[in-house]
């Protein structure tokens, strides 16, 4: 799967650390319910990008770390 493989990848990760880290500071400037939303998903993206796992790996056939599930 061509979208997996991009988000193992360096630029995979580099992209949800930043994509949480902008999700963040719009969390923190909007303030409220919506902020802390925004803040939570953010945070879910940075964490992913820093310990290299992918949430949505298991829906695509792959393990967290995006290596082919085994039988």
């Amino acid at each position: 799967m061509p979208f997996v493989e991009f988000m193992r990848s360096t630029a995979g990760r580099a992209l949800r650390i930043v994509v949480g880290i902008a999700l963040i500071v719009v969390a923190v400037v909007l303030g409220g319910v919506g902020g802390i939303v925004l803040g939570v998903i953010g945070g879910v993206f940075v964490l992913t990008g820093v310990i290299n796992v992918c949430l949505l790996g298991p829906l695509f056939s792959v393990d967290l770390r995006g290596r082919p599930k085994t039988s």
